[in-house]
């Protein structure tokens, strides 16, 4: 089975890495006892950043997986399992 964001795999890499500097240069940030807004600019940065990454695999999962229907189970099983998906990116139990 092939994964929707196969074909973004590459661009998704190459933006978590973005991410990923980000985040060490929040904890480069507090070791320096950066101002505390500061650090929380950045921090916000690096969640929209990953929030970004996030959106891209759910938008894949959608239109391969649900819709495509490539997803594992019935078409019921594939929806409720993307709405369990979306209920913990929205920082709620679904």
């Amino acid at each position: 089975m092939s994964t929707g964001y196969a074909a973004t795999k590459d661009d998704l890499a190459a933006r978590l890495s973005r991410v990923e500097g980000q985040v060490r240069g929040v904890a480069r940030m507090v070791e320096e006892d950066r101002y505390c807004i500061d650090v929380l600019t950045q921090i916000s940065a690096a969640r929209a950043a990953l929030d970004r990454v996030a959106l891209g695999v759910l938008d894949e999962h959608v239109r391969h997986c649900v819709v495509g229907g490539h997803g594992p189970g019935t078409e019921a099983e594939r929806i409720d399992e993307l709405m369990a998906a979306v209920g913990r990116l929205a920082g709620r139990r679904a």
